[in-house]
């Protein structure tokens, strides 16, 4: 396919929704929390059709597939191709051989790995898990459509201040970006918690960062051309070579990126979210998800029944 065809495609949602969901305690890739049984990836779907994407691939383990299609395939047919592939441990490129024993996934970059025959143009990937809003769908199809860069991908990046919980910490990648708006580099921060008002990550070993709230961080919702499947096989097989024997290390969306920026392979640009990002990390969360759908619902953003 030449170049100018494959965009002129509609852009491809890749959903990770492959979670165990252990902090959850459930399976909450089909929890309902809007006023009609709808999930959380109900709306990001919703949102990507208003946008103008094509198609969704639904990354998901093989042992939640039947109540992941059940749920899905009624609603979705016929308003937007769906297909379904599986991320699992044993899923690796041709001529690599495991000689560990891993019950934890790969991460999130093998999982958009995964996706590769299924996808032929630009995509964007999210977690099934969250809800980012509809203007961040809009930001990043524009980006996907009218960006003919190979090499320049994007990032929907968000304020860490509108990206909480009150319910336990949480682990955000907090984005260093240069004066032109691209991504330099992405910092984990594993415990992120609010006390007396402050915003304070929990290093490992014990020291405390303070934030102001205002900071870029990544939510894993990203825009990318074809060129990404490549690089991610190339660097995905650089690190089973080098942590393949280490069942805890995973190999995160940033952790490839950050190599192909180093490198001068690749630019990112970050497109700076105007949204309350939510999601339900905790079941505790629940409540207040299903406070803010109905918000959005009786302001007139989804309609009450979204797939009527």
């Amino acid at each position: 396919m030449k170049p100018k065809e494959i965009y002129n495609m509609k852009p491809t949602l890749i959903v990770l929704a492959a979670g165990i969901g252990s902090r959850y305690g459930g399976l909450k890739q089909i929890d309902a929390v809007g006023p009609s049984g709808e999930a959380i990836i109900d709306y990001s779907i919703y949102d990507a059709i208003r946008a103008g994407f094509g198609k969704v691939v639904f990354v998901i383990r093989k042992s939640i597939e039947k109540d992941v299609r059940a749920f899905f395939e009624p609603r979705l047919r016929g308003r937007i191709d769906l297909d379904f592939v599986y991320q699992e441990i044993d899923m690796v490129p041709p001529g690599i051989t495991i000689t560990t024993e891993r019950k934890k996934p790969w991460g999130t970059a093998h999982a958009v790995l995964v996706a590769k025959d299924l996808v032929h143009g630009p995509f964007a990937v999210i977690n099934g898990d969250d809800f980012y809003g509809p203007s961040s769908y809009r930001q990043i199809a524009e980006f996907l459509t009218r960006n003919t860069n190979p090499d320049e991908y994007a990032m929907v990046g968000f304020q860490l201040d509108k990206t909480l919980s009150a319910y336990g910490s949480v682990a955000r990648g907090v984005c260093s970006i240069t004066g032109e708006g691209h991504l330099q580099e992405v910092t984990e921060h594993t415990k992120i918690i609010i006390r007396e008002g402050k915003i304070i990550s929990v290093l490992e070993n014990g020291s405390e960062v303070i934030f102001s709230g205002k900071e870029q961080v990544s939510m894993n919702f990203w825009g990318f051309k074809p060129s990404a499947f490549d690089r991610i096989e190339r660097l995905f097989r650089d690190f089973i070579r080098d942590h393949g024997d280490d069942p805890g290390t995973e190999f995160f969306i940033p952790v490839p990126l950050t190599k192909l920026i180093h490198a001068g392979e690749i630019q990112l640009k970050i497109l700076e979210s105007r949204e309350s990002w939510f999601g339900v990390t905790y079941q505790e969360d629940k409540p207040e998800v299903i406070r803010k759908i109905s918000d959005l619902v009786n302001k007139g953003i989804y309609p009450r029944k979204l797939w009527d």
